[in-house]
């Protein structure tokens, strides 16, 4: 649940549900909140599931479960996936080493089924692990002016510099720790953690002392990456072989085994995926969103763009399918993410929308060049 839903009240907040919290959809308008995100700074509650894991053996269990090096070094996070046998995306998580214990960051609904794998395989490690997933709030600013915002109402440190790393300060008498992000939004921005019951003075800090910064929720969170080339889990990870998303910097193809790195090192191996995430724009589209009325309910954008699963066809052949689409904040353009066959041209494409068929065109990602380049955007083998 969130832990500032007065605040978010006085903002006329509409939620939605992530896996099993509730979380902000949008506070209307989300398109034009997306402009202010791209053009100055914007804040949002993240709802995360946060697992703690502690004990001398900590760094070396944990490690020696997921698809990327655990930093044995504090101050320092990475991401990683946890894969199935098959080499399916199980989970995306955050890794932070925070000293005495490592902070794992995952979407919220995987936290009960990891906690509960984790559980079953300590065996002789001295390694604890709970979920504390009410113990914290996280805020995430994002924009071009984010690191402004940053500094201006963080006490005791400056604003961490290389991604993924953190600081210890504190804003509005509340302790604080700030993440540098991996510009999931394609622009600069930061994780703000601070103690549940600090998350309402936190919040307000992050809006209204310094620099101001507009509220927005997840509808403009899922089309700021999409602009971006994030891709995410509940749209585009689950279950994805990570080679086919291109996400590199999730993977180490160096270490040690994990559950099924053999199906990823295999696909690594033979130079390149069968699909890969691209970018459509849908130029067809256009006349119908420009006629959406300013005042209409971002619902009614659904009703023109693509459905998750619609079918991607190359003339009369289907070669793959689009993940989630919206209009983008920055260009005012539909657009989509589609997991398409690799050898798929930009020509002749089109896609199913409402049970007929709109060009579409493949655009290599991202949609938009920001103030930062995000970290996961899709990267394969040439040839």
């Amino acid at each position: 649940m969130t832990l500032v839903s007065e605040a978010h009240d006085a903002y006329s907040a509409t939620y939605r549900e992530r896996g099993d919290r509730r979380v902000v959809d949008h506070y209307g308008k989300p398109e034009r909140v997306g402009k202010a995100v791209r053009n100055v700074v914007g804040t949002i509650e993240m709802g995360y599931g946060v697992l703690v894991v502690t004990g001398e053996d900590r760094v070396e269990f944990v490690d020696n479960a997921v698809s990327n090096r655990v930093p044995d070094e504090e101050g320092v996070g990475r991401y990683a996936l946890l894969l199935d046998p098959q080499g399916g995306i199980e989970t995306d998580m955050y890794i932070y080493n925070a000293g005495e214990r490592l902070l794992v960051f995952c979407p919220p609904e995987r936290a009960a089924p990891v906690l509960e794998d984790w559980s079953s395989k300590v065996f002789i490690q001295d390694v604890t692990i709970r979920d504390a997933s009410e113990e914290f709030g996280v805020f995430g600013v994002h924009g071009p002016k984010s690191t402004e915002k940053v500094a201006s109402v963080l006490n005791g440190a400056g604003a961490p510099e290389g991604p993924l790393t953190f600081v210890r300060g504190s804003m509005a008498d509340a302790g604080v720790t700030v993440i540098a992000s991996d510009n999931p939004l394609g622009e600069e921005g930061y994780e703000v953690i601070c103690a549940a019951a600090d998350a309402p003075e936190v919040f307000d800090t992050l809006l209204t002392r310094g620099l101001n910064a507009a509220p927005f929720g997840y509808r403009t969170w899922d089309a700021l990456t999409l602009e971006a080339g994030t891709p995410l889990f509940e749209h585009e990870l689950r279950g994805t072989v990570p080679n086919v998303l291109g996400i590199r910097n999730a993977l180490d193809f160096e270490k040690g085994c994990y559950v099924g790195q053999e199906v990823v090192s295999r696909v690594e191996n033979r130079g390149r995926p069968s699909r890969r995430l691209v970018g459509l724009t849908l130029p067809d589209l256009g006349d119908a969103v420009e006629g959406i009325d300013g005042d209409a309910e971002p619902d009614d954008y659904a009703e023109i763009l693509p459905a998750p699963g619609a079918a991607v066809f190359d003339g009369d052949e289907a070669v793959g399918e689009v993940t989630r689409a919206a209009v983008g904040p920055a260009t005012g353009d539909p657009l989509a993410l589609a997991l398409v066959a690799f050898e798929t041209s930009s020509d002749g494409l089109s896609v199913r929308v409402g049970g007929e068929e709109t060009s579409a065109k493949r655009l290599d990602l991202p949609f938009v060049e920001g103030s930062a380049r995000s970290l996961r955007l899709p990267t394969y083998p040439e040839g």
